[in-house]
């Protein structure tokens, strides 16, 4: 008699990028496992051949996993495991529809892109990228400037941010560390973080005009695409700082150019662009006013580790005939039950 643990074994999954050795371990032993052996994504001809014939696919942000690869999908096929907190790149509707499930990894990353957006706040504030090349192209030629290089101050300034979800509260944490006053605009209300934080709900456009630093947190949907425009750059202070760690197109990017040269606003820290890599020639690269970063809030050894054993997990949760602890589209559960509790 074969037991769940070969008929388990007998599933095949792809890959779509290595994973850290620990979620990798964890796929082998598991299933059988092809992975996508470049650092570029794979071509989607290439997903929609695989989805024919695996069980489920481990993908990135980077692949668009649109209808037309979903329906390409075998009778086999079960579910989507993504190695992100966002999944605008999987047709979530298309996916219930075949009865595909399709996970993410939430909370993991959250303390960690903190971190980073903070970073970015406080380098963007105090010029540091900046410095940094002024250094090393041999710029520095007076022992001490009263006025070189002068920033921003962070300590007991405000700080306004767009997006009070678990990532934002953990920003507006580490403001209120810095005796920040924190505002927050977002669709709902968060009374926790009032309470506890001291953050104080506000309209959009209060923000924009009180902020000294501007955050964004916020998925990408059609209500955020180009959220920050020049209408509301406008808005800004001068001397106040975007930071956005968010998705790339909730920022417009041209507008954005035409706010920092023409000095709507004092600077900006974009982790995240409308195009990603983005294109070596954007004009905003060119700016000394903008610190720039690869998509990397969430890259530490531990958070990129932990993200990618969630979704290792996810995975043999789906192939078990569980219903995984990440599942974003619960719908899926009318079209497809579990098959086991």
């Amino acid at each position: 008699m074969v037991n769940s643990l070969t008929l388990l074994n007998q599933r095949k999954i792809y890959v779509t990028r290595t994973l850290p050795e620990e979620a990798m371990k964890l796929l082998h032993s598991n299933f059988e496992v092809e992975v996508w052996p470049d650092e570029m994504p794979p071509p989607k001809s290439l997903l929609i051949e695989k989805v024919k014939e695996v069980d489920g696919l481990i993908s990135l942000l980077t692949e668009q996993i649109d209808e037309e690869v979903i329906k390409a999908a075998g009778p086999q096929f079960k579910g989507i495991s993504q190695v992100a907190v966002g999944f605008n790149n999987i047709d979530l509707k298309a996916a219930t529809k075949k009865g595909i499930y399709v996970t993410n990894t939430p909370g993991v990353l959250t303390d960690t892109t903190a971190d980073f957006a903070f970073a970015l706040l406080m380098a963007v504030a105090r010029r540091v990228a900046e410095a940094d090349r002024y250094v090393k192209a041999g710029k520095w030629k007076v022992p001490w400037g009263l006025m070189m290089m002068l920033g921003q101050d962070v300590w007991g300034k405000t700080i306004g941010i767009i997006g009070l979800g678990r990532i934002g509260s953990a920003v507006a944490r580490r403001a209120k560390g810095m005796n920040m006053k924190i505002l927050y605009y977002d669709v709902y209300r968060n009374e926790q973080a009032e309470t506890e934080l001291g953050a104080k709900y506000v309209p959009l456009e209060t923000l924009l005009k009180e902020a000294d630093f501007v955050t964004i947190h916020v998925p990408l949907l059609p209500s955020t695409y180009h959220l920050m425009n020049e209408e509301r750059l406008k808005m800004m202070k001068k001397t106040a700082c975007l930071i956005n760690t968010s998705r790339g197109p909730v920022v417009d990017e041209k507008a954005l150019y035409k706010a920092l040269t023409e000095g709507w606003i004092w600077a900006a820290g974009l982790d995240v662009w409308e195009n990603e890599p983005t294109d070596p020639d954007n004009p905003l690269l060119k700016l000394d006013n903008v610190t720039a970063a690869p998509h990397i809030a969430s890259g530490s050894i531990a958070t990129r580790t932990k993200m990618a054993v969630m979704a290792a997990e996810n995975m043999v949760a789906i192939l078990e005939g569980r219903v995984p602890p990440n599942l974003v589209n619960k719908e899926v559960l009318e079209v497809r039950p579990p098959e086991k509790e």
